[in-house]
């Protein structure tokens, strides 16, 4: 079976997994949330790769889940081991040599942001209630402000160095009601950078928060759309 391996986005919080992991394992899945170091101001992706590496470990049968920030650290991993399978969650999909700061200008997600925001009648000005917690349910949002680790903003200014992304099955998650990067700007991303269509899930940006189960369940047909990857 599958080993799932989570990768959290910025600040590196494993516990932001914590309602996803006990419905991949009630499937019979083994699930790994890596808690990364991203409040280190000296710590880079190389680092963060290198403790998913270590938390693979022997493990041969891996699919790799990166959340937001956590897509640029998905590609290094791939290249430094075998992985059967990387799926993006609301995440940000670099280029080679690109830098997590200037993706959002490339990209245009800031615009996609406020644009989404005037159209459906919530605040431009980023704050974390309005941006990531809206559909978090209240008790895990406030157990999560004992979580947050701020993002070291060294990791922004570092590009991020892979050749070309693996020759595996890659899917792209997207939710619904990502205030952070709409669903239409997603869409675009995963057709222009990995020439791939991005499936729609109804949940936040923080969607293993929100809505862990349906979440799982995605999880869980990408691994069964390829036979192989359920040996």
């Amino acid at each position: 079976m599958p080993s799932f391996i989570l990768i959290p986005g910025a600040g590196g919080v494993a516990w932001y997994w914590h309602r996803l992991v006990p419905c991949l394992e009630a499937a019979g899945h083994e699930a790994v949330a890596v808690d990364l170091p991203g409040d280190d101001p000296k710590a880079g992706f190389s680092d963060y790769a290198g403790r998913i590496v270590a938390a693979i470990g022997s493990r041969s049968n891996v699919v790799l889940v990166a959340q937001s920030l956590g897509g640029f650290t998905a590609p290094l991993v791939c290249e430094r081991v075998v992985v059967g399978r990387l799926v993006f969650v609301n995440a940000m999909i670099p280029k080679p040599d690109e830098t997590a700061g200037a993706w959002g200008k490339t990209t245009g997600s800031d615009q996609a942001r406020k644009a989404r925001a005037r159209r459906c009648g919530y605040g431009e000005e980023f704050d974390l209630d309005t941006y990531f917690m809206h559909d978090v349910p209240a008790d895990i949002a406030v157990e999560a402000a004992r979580h947050e680790r701020e993002e070291a903003e060294a990791i922004f200014v570092e590009p991020c160095r892979f050749k070309r992304w693996p020759d595996i099955p890659i899917h792209v998650i997207a939710g619904i009601d990502d205030r952070l990067f709409p669903l239409d700007f997603q869409r675009r991303v995963a057709r222009e950078r990995l020439e791939l269509e991005a499936d729609a899930l109804p949940g936040g940006h923080l969607i293993a928060l929100s809505n862990p189960q349906p979440l799982a369940d995605r999880l869980l047909a990408c691994v069964s759309a390829d036979p192989q990857a359920g040996r």
